[in-house]
């Protein structure tokens, strides 16, 4: 595959600030490395994350974006899997030591070394993408590039969450945008009831959650017309927090999904008592991901996408933060 020598990319130069229009070097793989032209990349809320600075440990600049779908443009030494002209993914979590007891144990993704796309190692905002082989994901040939760029991150965390609910069969999505319209059909197809929870008045994603088949949509104030036995919580809100746990049923469990939420406020012991569970998910490690993509193969979804062209990521941002989305932005090359 012929390579160019430039390439466009969206670059975070400084925390808060609109993401400038670069023309950089494409990068050459090294070592146990991939190159990656790009074909779609999904642009997540852990993004706006990155960018406000309320994840601010990570390198500047930065090029963001973790749901990256591209083609190997070419292999660094000691690539043996993948062969140029293969379609890949490139999810979030891009790198880990291997050695340290996390990932030892089956849990790599609280690695204390991990380094992250779009966050430590540059991603997807841009027309070539360097990622370490190991952690790329095959991709279900059924879903074409813009479709299946969602599936690398909200798809993979979201059935990780989904998991933690256990055998629940009244389950609660606090925030109904790219995670949640992705395994809330998953818990459909399983049987079980979904309550979907949005920002208050936001009628356009309710009805876009009951017909995703939701048996329940209403606002994050509401209380659901029956207890839940779990909540999935995706809006970076603490103080959905002590609303979620109110909601549920003695034993329940309520997971925090976001990597990011604000403070949660202080609630009385009584809403935890009754041996209700409360829980986080961090990140994902590369087995979520492998199982979600088989997952795919019994549980298909659609993932409803927003294209943007890549040079006008800073206009995708701004629509997901306002909440103008249903289902995810996915920005392509080009524009």
């Amino acid at each position: 595959m012929h390579l160019v020598a430039s390439m466009t990319a969206m670059v975070l130069e400084k925390r808060g600030g609109p993401l400038a229009h670069r023309t950089l070097p494409v990068p050459e793989p090294g070592p146990g490395e991939v190159l990656l032209k790009l074909r779609a990349c999904g642009v997540c809320r852990t993004d706006l994350h990155i960018h406000d600075g309320e994840l601010a440990q990570g390198k500047l600049p930065v090029t963001m974006g973790h749901e990256v779908v591209g083609t190997v443009a070419a292999v660094g030494s000691n690539v043996t899997e993948f062969k140029t002209g293969e379609r890949l993914g490139v999810p979030w979590l891009g790198w880990t030591c291997g050695e340290c007891v996390y990932c030892r144990s089956g849990r790599e993704n609280l690695c204390e070394q991990a380094r992250f796309t779009g966050y430590d190692r540059d991603g997807g905002y841009a027309e070539y993408v360097l990622a370490d082989a190991r952690f790329c994901l095959r991709l279900p040939s059924n879903y074409d590039d813009v479709h299946a760029a969602p599936l690398l991150c909200a798809g993979p965390i979201g059935y990780r969450a989904l998991r933690f609910a256990g055998d629940a069969e009244r389950i609660g999505f606090y925030g109904f945008g790219a995670a949640a319209h992705i395994v809330a059909q998953i818990a459909v197809a399983q049987g079980r009831q979904v309550y979907a929870f949005t920002r208050p008045g936001d009628a356009a994603t309710q009805k876009f959650a009951r017909e995703l088949g939701a048996h329940w949509a209403g606002s994050s104030d509401a209380k659901p017309p029956e207890p839940l036995d779990a909540a999935l919580i995706f809006a970076p809100v603490g103080a959905l927090v002590p609303a979620a746990l109110a909601a549920a049923v003695k034993g329940g469990v309520v997971v925090c999904a976001g990597i990011h939420m604000s403070d949660i406020p202080a609630f009385p012991y009584e809403l935890l008592w009754g041996e209700r569970v409360l829980r986080s998910v961090a990140n994902l490690t590369r087995q979520d991901g492998e199982e979600f993509m088989q997952a795919l193969a019994r549980w298909p979804v659609r993932t409803s996408v927003t294209l943007f062209p890549l040079t006008q990521a800073n206009e995708a941002l701004a629509a997901l933060r306002a909440g103008k989305l249903n289902g995810a932005a996915v920005l392509v090359p080009g524009g």
